[in-house]
């Protein structure tokens, strides 16, 4: 018997709910909650089995605790805002439950990808005998797991990484995110950083792009170099490593009308006077923009992710592989009603969770992806509706910085 507890009801959360119900002999209840309990009743009323529901503000630490100890799950899936990480870590570690999460914490004041604050509860963790496994999306997430699995299978010693996600669908919106919109102007806008030779090197926001061939003759498209936070952990725990960039590709009108707001002050995360109010002018923009989980219906086309991998095979001859996955938006929303970002996270996070709960993959302490076996996890990503393929040939040449 394993219960889950799963907070967040926006794209991601329904995601989640829709591959745990579809999975019963793992998930024998699950609880869904979040601030908005009627937007928790939407998404039970959409799965094939029935389902908890309940309220918990995730920034309220007693509430949260007191939800855990009212529905007593073995663990907690946390697929809230990043700012309520370390939150909901406290309060599993006051009951004693177990936790994973899709992205690591952010301070709401300020922009930053660090797992600092997440790894200093190692040894409170591992303490309580309890897991916390950070990440476990798809970037970060399955990027991390497609790495280690290249490293066991292909490339023992890594020595290069491009992490590569493209987005070639369209949802006909003048402009809207896919996923939350305060969350993902906050990446978008920071400065980019990459490893290079055993430090991080940092540009300018958005200033390296290049152009990207897609597989499988999805188009061309143009990426651009980023920070994002497995970078971070998989320097740390890939020995080796001589560079490691992230990648992220961005339409002309989405960075056209992201300029304009932020040339006109929309993207500030500092509060601001509004009428003798402090507001925050990125948080008033949201509520202007088009929910994410709104897009399921409107969006068309395919994503395209992958890790471009080089270095040494095992008879130290330089080699290349290309692990990818290919999402279609459209037979997502027909399956569990969201689009392909929402669908990417949400399936790496059940299949996490269903490596936690029964026991592939175990430990007491903090853990990132690319600590376990990656074997176990990628099966179930074919089997859950992530299929992904190995390319034994460079898709990609960057160019200098």
């Amino acid at each position: 018997m394993s219960k889950v507890i799963i907070i967040g009801a926006g794209g991601v959360g329904a995601v989640v709910a829709h591959k745990c119900a579809q999975m019963p002999e793992v998930f024998t209840d699950i609880v869904l909650a979040s601030r908005t309990k009627s937007k928790c009743d939407a998404i039970a009323a959409q799965l094939p089995r029935p389902a908890t529901t309940d309220q918990v503000d995730a920034d309220n630490v007693p509430q949260t605790i007191a939800l855990l100890k009212k529905h007593k799950p073995d663990l907690v899936i946390n697929v809230a805002l990043p700012y309520q990480d370390l939150h909901i870590m406290d309060a599993c570690l006051e009951v004693g439950v177990n936790y994973l999460d899709t992205a690591n914490y952010e301070p709401p004041d300020q922009a930053k990808f660090e797992y600092k604050w997440q790894w200093a509860y190692q040894d409170r963790f591992k303490q309580a005998g309890l897991m916390a496994l950070l990440g476990s999306g798809f970037d970060p997430g399955v990027t991390s797991v497609f790495c280690t699995y290249g490293r066991k299978h292909f490339i023992p010693n890594i020595e290069e990484i491009d992490i590569i996600d493209c987005n070639a669908g369209n949802h006909g919106q003048p402009f809207a995110t896919n996923f939350n919109p305060e969350i993902n102007i906050r990446e978008v806008t920071a400065r980019g950083r990459f490893w290079q030779d055993g430090k991080w090197v940092e540009t300018d926001p958005l200033s390296v792009k290049s152009p990207f061939i897609m597989p499988e003759e999805l188009g061309k498209l143009k990426i651009y170099l980023m920070y994002h936070e497995e970078l971070e952990s998989l320097t740390k725990h890939i020995p080796g490593l001589k560079r490691a960039r992230f990648w992220m590709s961005f339409s002309e009108n989405y960075l056209k009308h992201l300029e304009v707001l932020g040339n006109v002050g929309m993207t500030r995360i500092d509060p601001v006077k509004f009428k003798g109010v402090d507001i925050i002018p990125l948080q008033f923009l949201k509520t202007l923009l088009p929910d994410p989980a709104s897009l399921g219906p409107l969006t068309k086309g395919k994503t395209c992710i992958g890790c471009q991998l080089k270095g040494k095979d095992t008879a130290g001859n330089d080699s290349t592989v290309f692990i990818y996955n290919i999402c279609d938006h459209e037979a997502c929303y027909d399956e569990v009603r969201s689009q392909a970002i929402s669908y990417t996270t949400g399936v790496p996070a059940m299949i996490g969770a269903k490596m936690m709960l029964t026991g592939k993959w175990a430990g007491q302490g903090v853990f990132n992806m690319e600590q376990f076996d990656p074997d176990p996890f990628m099966s179930d990503l074919k089997l859950c509706g992530l299929p992904w393929k190995v390319m034994r040939q460079p898709v990609f040449t960057a160019p200098p910085h």
